[in-house]
């Protein structure tokens, strides 16, 4: 789902011109941003996730921060200045998002909590913001035969499930890695579009039919992910989605950068009965990491 007229995302690349140095930073030289303890699920993380058999998403970087600022300024620091006036952005406008669901939701579903998704949103102190960096592909490396999108062309981000309610997504900012080198500061480039109109995000519906979403710059989207499906019992569905890489060009070095959003709930809370979402989450962790 989309909203459009939203002029505060059109300025989003403009707010955050820390995370975007640090995000184009040579990967070699993030390590200590890291954090295992926490199943890379803090700080930076690059080539962790399994979210193919087999197989590690090495070409995604990011960048976790928890949004408990949301709830109190002095809970936690944020990366950059103005970020948190875009996350808080995205979570206000989910927040509206889940009071629309919130009513599909009392009016189609036996005993659920009236008003139960909008408390998750506003009260969360475990949403996180994510800040992604999808490293330009080496020539030779997930190259397509372009006879369709599906299983194969997830290139830059396999395909998966978010685990959270209400996933808030930002246009993409693609950038050429050739005109702006990463790690050598100043503001990044950004690109009218992307030189291969079939690098971006994709999602599944539930026929299976894949559609390529583009996100225009003044809008938000949002995702539905796993927990949402449990609290309303399958009534909204989880969306699985991937990202298809910019296929190698000669001169070229095509980079996406973006941010997401993850409203979930804290841990406390049930997400079906009997499971709390801290119950879930690490049975998400552990198939993932």
């Amino acid at each position: 789902m989309g909203l459009d007229g939203v002029p505060q995302a059109q300025a989003y690349t403009s707010t955050l011109p820390g995370p975007k140095t640090q995000l184009t930073t040579p990967r070699n030289n993030t390590e200590s941003l890291t954090s295992p303890s926490a199943k890379y699920l803090v700080g930076w993380s690059c080539g962790k996730e399994t979210l193919r058999s087999g197989h590690f998403d090495t070409l995604k970087g990011s960048y976790y921060v928890n949004c408990a600022f949301y709830q109190d300024p002095t809970l936690q620091g944020a990366p950059a200045d103005n970020f948190p006036d875009l996350s808080e952005l995205v979570i206000d406008t989910a927040a509206l998002v889940a009071r629309a669901c919130d009513r599909y939701a009392t009016e189609n579903i036996e005993g659920y909590k009236s008003g139960y998704l909008e408390h998750v949103v506003r009260t969360s102190l475990t949403t996180k913001a994510r800040l992604l960096h999808y490293f330009p592909a080496e020539a030779g490396v997930g190259e397509r035969d372009g006879e369709g999108e599906g299983e194969g062309d997830d290139d830059w981000c396999a395909t998966h499930l978010d685990h959270g309610c209400l996933t808030g997504l930002t246009s993409a900012m693609f950038v050429d890695e050739v005109a702006s080198p990463p790690g050598q500061g100043g503001e990044l480039v950004e690109l009218g579009a992307s030189p291969d109109p079939k690098a971006g995000l994709y999602i599944q519906s539930r026929t299976g039919k894949v559609v390529k979403v583009n996100i225009p710059r003044d809008c938000l989207a949002f995702q539905t992910g796993e927990a949402l499906q449990l609290i309303t019992r399958g009534k909204f569905r989880a969306v699985p989605h991937f990202v298809k890489g910019a296929k190698p060009s000669a001169g070229k070095r095509i980079a996406r950068n973006t941010l997401a959003v993850f409203t979930q709930p804290n841990l406390e809370e049930e997400v079906e009965s009997g499971k709390s979402f801290a119950e879930f989450a690490r049975e998400v962790v552990a198939r993932t990491y």
